[in-house]
C-alpha cells in the first residue's frame, strides 16, 4: 500500500512539473507575441513534417531491432512487429507515467511471445546504459561544434568561479574548487558504503550498479557490429529529425546541423524531466534560441513546441496503431501456424 501511494505521488509530481514548465514557457507571452508565433508556424515548410516523422519512426523501429539483438543470448527470437509494437506502446505509456513504459513493453512482449519479463529487465538496463553514453557523446559534440554559444552562456559563468576581483585566474580559487570536488566525491563514496542499508542510498547504488552491469553485459551480445550500427543509426535519426524541424522555420533555418546537435543535447534533458517532455522540452529549446540571438518567447517557443509536437505525434499515432494491431497480428499468426500441416513421422 505504501509503495502504491508513493507511485501515485511520483506520478503527480512529474505531471505537475510538466505543467509548471508549460506555464513557465507561456506566462510572459502577450497577445502580439502569440500572433507572431502563429505567423512563424504558418510560414514554416510544412512538407518537412513528413520526413521528420518518418525519421523518428525509423529510429523507434531501429531501437526495436536493437532490443531484439539483446534478447538473442537468452534464446528469444520474437517477431519484429511484436518487438516494435511493444516499444511504441512503452513510449506511449511513458508519455503519461515516466518509467512505467519500460515495464509495460516487457509485459506486452511477454504476453504474445515466449519470453520472461524478469529476464527482459536486464536488457532494459543495458539499453539505458548505452543511451547515457550516447547522450554524453551528443553533449561533447555540442561543445565541440557550438562551443562558442555554450561557453558564452554556461562556460563564462563556470570560469568566473576561478577568477578574482581583477578578472584574472585565482590559483587559490582553483584549489578550493578542486578540493571541494574531491571532498564531495570522497564523502559520497563514504556515505554510499556507510549507509548502504538505507533505502534511498541502496537505490542510488542499485542504479549505478545497473549502469555498470549494463555496459559490461555488452560483451555477451552476439552481433556487436549490428548492435553498434543500430545505436548510431538511432541517434543519427534523432539528430536529423531535430535538424529538419529547425530548418522548417524560416527564422531558425540558418542554424543548420550545429543547432540540431545543441537542441538534441539540451532538449533530451527536457524529455527526462517531465512526462513526455511536456513543457520542459519547449522551455529549454526556447531558452536555447535566445542564446542564438532569437526571441525566446516567439521564435523560441514556436520551435520548441514544433519539435516536441513531432516527437509526441509519432508516439501517439504509432503507439495507438500498434496497440490496435497487436492482438489482430498475433491472432492471424496463431491461425496460420495452426493451419500448417503437422510434420510427418520419418519412422512411419
Amino acid at each position: 500500500m505504501k509503495k502504491y501511494i508513493l507511485t501515485i505521488f511520483q506520478y503527480l509530481f512529474f505531471v505537475c512539473l510538466g505543467f509548471f514548465f508549460v506555464w513557465l514557457s507561456v506566462k510572459d507571452i502577450h497577445e502580439e507575441q502569440w500572433a507572431q508565433i502563429k505567423d512563424a508556424l504558418s510560414r514554416a515548410k510544412h512538407w518537412l513534417v513528413i520526413p521528420a516523422l518518418l525519421l523518428l519512426l525509423l529510429s523507434h523501429y531501429s531501437r526495436a531491432l536493437r532490443w531484439k539483438i539483446l534478447m538473442e543470448p537468452m534464446g528469444y527470437k520474437p517477431s519484429n512487429f511484436n518487438v516494435f509494437a511493444a516499444v511504441m506502446i512503452g513510449y506511449l505509456v511513458n508519455a503519461g507515467v515516466p518509467r512505467l513504459g519500460e515495464v509495460v513493453k516487457c509485459s506486452m512482449l511477454a504476453r504474445y511471445e515466449k519470453v520472461r519479463v524478469d529476464r527482459l529487465v536486464g536488457t532494459i538496463v543495458m539499453e539505458r546504459a548505452v543511451d547515457v553514453i550516447c547522450l554524453l557523446v551528443v553533449f561533447a559534440s555540442a561543445l565541440i561544434f557550438q562551443g562558442d554559444i555554450i561557453n558564452e552562456h554556461i562556460g563564462a559563468k563556470f570560469t568566473s568561479l576561478f577568477r578574482d576581483a581583477s578578472g584574472h585566474t585565482s590559483s587559490r580559487k582553483v584549489l578550493v574548487v578542486l578540493g571541494s570536488l574531491a571532498l564531495f566525491l570522497l564523502l559520497s563514496f563514504y556515505l554510499l558504503r556507510k549507509f548502504a542499508h538505507v533505502n534511498a542510498v541502496a537505490k542510488i547504488k542499485h542504479v549505478l550498479a545497473g549502469i555498470l552491469h549494463g555496459l559490461s553485459s555488452i560483451r555477451q551480445v552476439q552481433h556487436k557490429g549490428l548492435f553498434l550500427f543500430h545505436t548510431i543509426f538511432i541517434w543519427l535519426c534523432y539528430l536529423a529529425g531535430t535538424t529538419i524541424g529547425i530548418y522548417s522555420l524560416q527564422e531558425t533555418s540558418h542554424l543548420g546541423i550545429g543547432g540540431g546537435v545543441t537542441a538534441l543535447a539540451l532538449g533530451s534533458v527536457g524529455m527526462l524531466i517531465a512526462p513526455g517532455g511536456i513543457g520542459a522540452y519547449a522551455w529549454i529549446v526556447a531558452k536555447l534560441m535566445g542564446w542564438y540571438g532569437l526571441d525566446e518567447d516567439t521564435i523560441g517557443n514556436a520551435l520548441g513546441w514544433l519539435l516536441w509536437s513531432f516527437q509526441t505525434l509519432i508516439i501517439l499515432i504509432g503507439g495507438l496503431v500498434c496497440f490496435g494491431l497487436l492482438s489482430y497480428f498475433n491472432k492471424n499468426k496463431k491461425s496460420e501456424s495452426s493451419e500448417q500441416p503437422a510434420p510427418k513421422d520419418s519412422n512411419a
